[in-house]
């Protein structure tokens, strides 16, 4: 028996599509290359953006073909697009989809098949054994041993509800995982040759505010950083309002924790902040970049921007393009604005900025990026930095620095999962070229 999961959108989508592989394999699948091959195919979807949910409608629409000459195929549709509440527009399209999962969530697939091959007490305790996330149920064979860096979804959902954001409709109210359970599961992580973890959520620096007996974030990080094996941690994304001074002098102190922040502005305009309902300004999220660089030298920092948000004028997105040239940050993730059903955004303001307009706006602030960022590299070149080797691209290994920069080494020895030291010999804007020094 075999299964194929195409995956869309996030990391938190790669956390659960590995968790459903894992889940299928304990039930005795197989990975198939080719969904045309496989006996379970599950659909892990993302809606974030108009394009990705076309995507997956796109995907759906060719799986008819392949049901309609194998019947008996299992089409598991799950993520963003089903929701925690269930899609019933979905359903209806699409009647040849047999399982619907909500987001984080493979026990309703388990379930469906066990009880489809008379396995139905068996079903009660595999569905528990998910229901509490077994720390045994984290990777895929295959990436046993091969992946290096991997992500732990720490906080489910989120209550923030931007007004721009359809992830609360989809994934619901915000809820944080059990520490024992996240330290359990890197200690699993490590066992199968993780030597990097992300800590994932949509405000990550709000984990345990919703459980006043967990820890914070901050205690988190500390429990973390005493797992064998786990050289390397890492954590996103975080919300201006949430990223405290404690946080802050965490990732100082802590070795293991890398000095890497990524703390979206979206916008670089008051007014538009508070239509988006940000709940901050411009100058404050200038200070905190202030206060991340005091207390963390070395660190790096990314932001996410979103162009063309209702209503935004000429001048407004001026301000964001001068607040990215003042703060010269080391990423940028940007975004043409797109309406989401459901969202505050969409039923409220009319999407008025014209799509060339976006698309001018976000190609100017991307070549302004693409110049700060080539400046940011230069000042490593002919420098000494450690880095954690993943996997071997095109006959180069590939790995990243403390800072999350990219480095490609040219080298016959196997470097997968080992923290090298290299020297900088050329720099670009999206890499870095490095020659690994003499032992």
């Amino acid at each position: 028996m075999k299964y194929y999961i195409w995956t869309e959108g996030c990391q938190m989508n790669v956390a659960d599509s590995q968790r459903v592989a894992s889940a299928l394999e304990h039930l005795g699948y197989h990975a198939s290359p080719k969904a045309e091959e496989a006996d379970v195919v599950v659909m892990n979807t993302c809606v974030v953006r108009q394009s990705a949910e076309d995507k997956a409608y796109g995907r759906l629409t060719s799986l008819n073909k392949i049901k309609k000459y194998r019947p008996e195929l299992v089409i598991n549709l799950m993520g963003c697009l089903v929701g925690v509440k269930g899609n019933v527009k979905v359903a209806e399209r699409f009647p040849y989809v047999d399982v619907f999962s909500p987001p984080s969530d493979p026990t309703p697939l388990v379930e469906y098949l066990l009880k489809r091959d008379g396995r139905e007490l068996e079903a009660v305790e595999v569905a528990q054994r998910f229901a509490w996330q077994d720390e045994d149920l984290v990777l895929p064979v295959e990436q046993r041993g091969n992946l290096v860096s991997a992500f732990i979804p720490i906080v489910y959902g989120c209550s923030h509800a931007c007004t721009y954001c359809i992830i609360p409709y989809r994934r619901g109210v915000e809820l944080s995982r059990p520490p024992e359970e996240i330290l359990a599961e890197a200690r699993a992580l490590a066992a199968q040759g993780v030597k990097e973890i992300t800590l994932l959520g949509q405000i990550v620096d709000r984990y345990g505010q919703d459980r006043p007996d967990y820890p914070n974030l901050s205690g988190l990080l500390r429990r973390l950083s005493n797992v064998d094996g786990i050289e390397r941690l890492r954590f996103l994304t975080s919300h201006p309002n949430w990223m405290t001074d404690e946080l802050l002098d965490t990732v100082a102190e802590l070795p293991k924790v890398m000095p890497h922040i990524e703390v979206p502005i979206q916008a670089g305009d008051d007014v538009v902040l508070e239509n988006m309902r940000r709940g901050y300004t411009q100058q404050q999220y200038r200070e905190l970049v202030g206060r991340i660089r005091a207390r963390i030298p070395s660190v790096s920092i990314a932001t996410d921007i979103i162009v063309g948000f209702p209503g935004e004028t000429e001048e407004q997105y001026q301000h964001t393009y001068d607040l990215l040239a003042d703060l010269k940050l080391d990423v940028a993730h940007l975004a043409r604005y797109s309406p989401r059903g459901g969202t505050v955004s969409a039923r409220r303001m009319p999407d008025d900025v014209p799509d060339e307009e976006k698309w001018r706006r976000f190609r100017t602030l991307e070549e302004l990026q693409e110049k700060l960022v080539d400046e940011i590299h230069a000042r490593y070149l002919d420098q000494t930095v450690e880095v954690l080797f993943e996997e071997k691209v095109r006959g180069r290994w590939k790995g990243r620095t403390p800072t999350n920069k990219l480095v490609f080494v040219e080298s016959e020895a196997d470097l997968r999962g080992q923290v090298v030291p290299v020297r900088i010999t050329r720099t670009g804007p999206w890499s870095m070229q490095a020659h690994l020094l003499a032992a």
